[in-house]
């Protein structure tokens, strides 16, 4: 008969819930049978019986019976293991910086962040490839519209996770987006401060310019700068959002009569077509992010041009050098 095994909890988990940490260690552990293993005394920690609230602490042992540990074995490859391994080969070559505790990927464009109605494969499910070694899979801890490309920050870790999600929160990131625009903006420097709305419509969310007060609206804050106007029908613009709200620097792009190149929501331009030899495809881009790392510093990544863009700024004769700040280069 196999011997009962014990597992010690991380720094990591430090007040975890004990039944969230065996869906961490133990996804295929119906929580029906979590609690018969733990009424019947089956899985102790420190030796006593608990409950599936109980908050687990660094350093206590959990006692886990034999058949669970044995049920973690590798088991036949199955076309869920392919793609999955698929899915970690993908991630792979998307990956600009990694460490312990955090990921930044070049999402490209077309790829979903996270699940929803009519989306078979996102980011958020490709993670559950690089699950590690204690069942950790890592997390989201902000999002990219489907169609912009660019830096996506991941948090390998519970705790890192709670780090950079507050540092969003809390505007101590810093974002920088690249997109292409129709016309030439009058100040070549500005700021776009305005109310937006969510509304449910047949072809998704969609934001429109609200008032202040006005119900469900919340107050969006971006900057910009022309970084190019030469051809003068479209303009090359840098983006810095302030907030982080849903399709933000699109709508805001568009308030000031600028719409992005290639956006299926919000270009709104009657009878104009883009410059010959450029795709209709949006024209947005996470170039770069600077972010405070968990462990102290900085993470400061930043993400070449997707294809369909590196394709329109060398039709217009445009240089990726032109758009980094003097006092970067």
């Amino acid at each position: 008969m196999a011997a009962t095994s014990t597992k010690t909890i991380d720094e990591d988990e430090a007040g975890m819930r004990l039944d969230r940490w065996f869906k961490q260690h133990y996804p295929g552990l119906a929580f029906g049978r979590l609690q018969k293993l733990l009424r019947s005394g089956q899985i102790r920690v420190d030796g006593g019986r608990v409950k599936s609230d109980a908050r687990v602490q660094p350093g206590q042992s959990v006692r886990i019976p034999p058949y669970l540990d044995e049920s973690r074995a590798p088991r036949p490859l199955t076309a869920n293991t392919i793609r999955d391994r698929h899915d970690f080969d993908v991630l792979r070559d998307m990956i600009l910086f990694e460490d312990n505790k955090v990921i930044a990927f070049n999402k490209p464009a077309g790829l979903a962040v996270q699940g929803g109605s009519g989306i078979n494969r996102s980011v958020d499910s490709m993670l559950e490839s690089m699950r590690d070694a204690k069942g950790q899979k890592p997390r989201l801890v902000h999002r990219l519209d489907r169609d912009t490309s660019g830096v996506l920050i991941v948090a390998r870790t519970r705790s890192a996770a709670a780090d950079l999600t507050k540092s969003f929160r809390h505007r101590n990131t810093q974002k920088t987006y690249w997109a292409l625009v129709f016309g030439v903006p009058r100040k070549r420097e500005g700021r776009i401060s305005t109310y937006l709305v969510k509304e449910q419509t047949p072809d998704g969310d969609r934001m429109r310019v609200g008032k202040h007060g006005e119900r469900g609206a919340d107050h969006a804050v971006t900057h910009y700068r022309v970084i190019d106007a030469n051809p003068r029908r479209v303009s090359w613009v840098e983006f810095q959002p302030v907030s982080g709200r849903t399709h933000q620097l699109r709508i805001h792009s568009q308030s000031i009569g600028h719409p992005i190149i290639g956006d299926p929501k919000y270009f709104d331009i009657d009878n104009w077509d883009p410059p010959g030899g450029i795709q209709k495809k949006l024209h947005l881009h996470a170039r770069n992010i600077r972010i405070p790392h968990p462990d102290g510093g900085m993470v400061d990544v930043t993400a070449p041009l997707p294809q369909h863009m590196q394709q329109s700024w060398n039709l217009l004769g445009l240089e990726e050098e032109d758009g980094i700040p003097e006092d970067e280069t």
